[in-house]
């Protein structure tokens, strides 16, 4: 039986549960869902204490839930069309796909204090290697200035790059690492439908939090900078 939704929009299209993945993943219908979209914990043991660096604007978080385990991503494929974070750690335990690269530094030639780019394994098609610039180092960001809410946190802006590019309004999206939420919230701008799952509480509050803010109109449009490229990434 599929654990008790955590909340939902009073529409019923927005869906979050409070709960292990494992858990709830299993009572999805695969033929229900358009696309899984998710940033997963790498299985990288990211040092979240990120004082190290010595500047004013950081912080320590707590450590990311099940980052010190291998990940596998083998449950997530079972769904179909996927677009996974992380994919070039677990590269080895994905088939074949394409890759989605953000470009942390955009055209700044500022140093960054983490990556200058991180990357998403999808299998969408045959589409090219897809880059997202978007400057994100940082407190200093193109979007969503100030609001630090995890210590692995994506731009609402290129989850909304990715729905337009790969699903349609309507679509169901599985999200089984809600983490705060910048996928439900890029769902509820573009007028796609979201199953979240996140483990911590807190991050599931932030999340609620962060959805009952003024919604965009779905066709709005977000001042983003795109490049297509066919370059073949393997790692």
């Amino acid at each position: 039986m599929m654990a008790e939704p955590y909340w939902q929009s009073d529409d019923g299209r927005i869906i979050i549960y409070c709960a292990r993945c494992e858990d709830v993943m299993p009572s999805v219908d695969p033929a229900s869902v358009s696309l899984v979209l998710c940033d997963p914990p790498y299985g990288i043991g990211f040092d979240t204490d990120l004082t190290r660096f010595n500047t004013a604007n950081n912080r320590t978080w707590d450590n990311i839930t099940d980052d010190d385990k291998s990940f596998d991503p083998t449950p997530l494929l079972s769904f179909g069309r996927c677009v996974i974070f992380g994919g070039n750690y677990y590269v080895d335990r994905l088939p074949l796909g394409r890759w989605i690269v953000w470009n942390k530094r955009d055209a700044m030639r500022t140093g960054m204090l983490l990556a200058d780019a991180e990357m998403a394994w999808h299998n969408c098609g045959g589409r090219p290697v897809r880059v997202f610039n978007w400057y994100w180092n940082g407190c200093y960001r193109t979007g969503e200035m100030g609001k630090a809410f995890h210590p692995a946190q994506k731009p609402v802006a290129l989850m909304r790059w990715i729905l337009d590019d790969f699903t349609a309004p309507g679509d169901m999206i599985l999200d089984p690492y809600m983490g705060s939420g910048p996928i439900a919230k890029a769902c509820q701008e573009s007028g796609r439908c979201y199953i979240g799952i996140e483990i911590e509480e807190r991050y599931c509050k932030i999340a609620v939090r962060r959805l009952s803010q003024q919604v965009l109109p779905f066709a709005a449009q977000l001042p983003v900078s795109v490049t297509q490229t066919t370059m073949e990434v393997t790692s």
